[in-house]
């Protein structure tokens, strides 16, 4: 093989080679190599416009890094960086994370409980499953980016445990019916002092209770006992109930044999006093003409005995000529008493 100055080497021509040359030669066939130098110019100054320019969404937080540190954050808009020098994260702050504690929900929305996360010791030594949910935003995107190795999972566990310390001074009735707004506020405040301990950068929005049983194991004694408590709850209502009507009507009835009491009392005292009123005038009168009074008084007795003496008057002479008479008809009714006179008499 001859000796080739353009390869001293003694090389065979590259095929790449190759197709590079004639690709050169086209070029400047097409264009002069000003224009060439032009175009490659202008891709150059687009490509680090495309580099230095970013836009943050308006639910995004802009975090710009030099050579891996953090050097300043960003608020929503267009901003520039320096180009292959510093790099951009844009977490969603605006937005609601939500973290799953006790269960998971795939994607078909089928929930599969996690026995390990969800079983929890009350205060009263029982065994509850207790499933929940984190609701969550960032509150600062720089902590939440690089204070915490795995921020998700951090805030997982920090839940789990302030679950079980407030489910574990909770007694289960509390757990499983009036108590569960309280112990969702106080996971939420013991949550949140943890992760702010972390410095995560996350603000808790809501600690929400999605399922609260006992374990299956024992659920039907745990139905029994909570039937037995409505039972209880049902009796009692019921007696309150029962109380409730016959106390208001035993004091109705009291209040009005108080008031027939008083009125009679009233009526009594003041026919007392009309008599005595009138017994004071009859006595005046009495001294002034006492063979008139006296008269008077001895008619108005008669007229108040007499129409209640049940008596026969027969002429002697005419006794004399007929049989005993014999009233049967009123031997069989009963001897009429005083106070039944009394009960006749008018009232004033």
């Amino acid at each position: 093989m001859a000796w080739d100055p353009k390869d001293p080497w003694g090389r065979q021509n590259d095929p790449i080679d190759e197709v590079l040359r004639e690709a050169k030669a086209r070029l400047r066939q097409v264009m002069p190599a000003r224009g060439a130098r032009t175009l490659i110019l202008a891709l150059a100054v687009l490509i680090l416009a495309w580099q230095s320019l970013f836009i943050v969404a308006p639910d995004e937080e802009g975090v710009v890094k030099r050579f891996g540190a953090v050097v300043r954050t960003v608020e929503p808009g267009p901003h520039i960086k320096i180009p292959f020098v510093e790099t951009v994260l844009q977490p969603k702050v605006a937005k609601l994370h939500r973290i799953e504690v006790g269960f998971r929900t795939d994607r078909q929305g089928r929930q599969q409980m996690f026995p390990k996360e969800a079983l929890m010791l009350t205060g009263d030594e029982n065994i509850i499953a207790v499933e929940f949910i984190v609701q969550y935003k960032i509150k600062v995107a720089q902590n939440y980016l690089f204070q915490v190795a795995d921020i998700e999972e951090t805030i997982q566990k920090a839940a789990e445990a302030s679950m079980r310390e407030v489910i574990g001074k909770s007694k289960i009735d509390e757990a499983l019916t009036a108590g569960k707004a309280q112990i969702q506020q106080d996971t939420q405040t013991l949550l949140q002092g943890i992760l702010d301990q972390y410095e995560a950068g996350v603000q808790v929005a809501a600690v929400q209770l999605q399922d609260v049983d006992p374990p299956e194991a024992v659920a039907a004694a745990f139905k029994d006992v909570a039937s037995a408590k409505e039972d209880r709850e049902k009796l009692i209502n019921q007696s309150q109930s029962y109380r409730n009507d016959i106390i208001p009507r035993a004091k109705g009835e009291a209040a009005q044999i108080v008031n027939q009491a008083k009125g009679y009392a009233q009526a009594r005292l003041n026919r007392a006093q009309g008599e005595a009123n009138r017994f004071l005038k009859t006595l005046k009168e009495y001294q002034e003409a006492r063979e008139v009074i006296s008269k008077r008084i001895y008619i108005e007795t008669l007229e108040e005995i007499l129409p209640g003496v049940e008596k026969v008057i027969i002429d002697g002479k005419a006794a004399d000529r007929m049989l005993p008479y014999l009233p049967l008809d009123r031997l069989s009714k009963p001897p009429k008493t005083p106070e039944a006179a009394e009960e006749k008499r008018p009232g004033p």
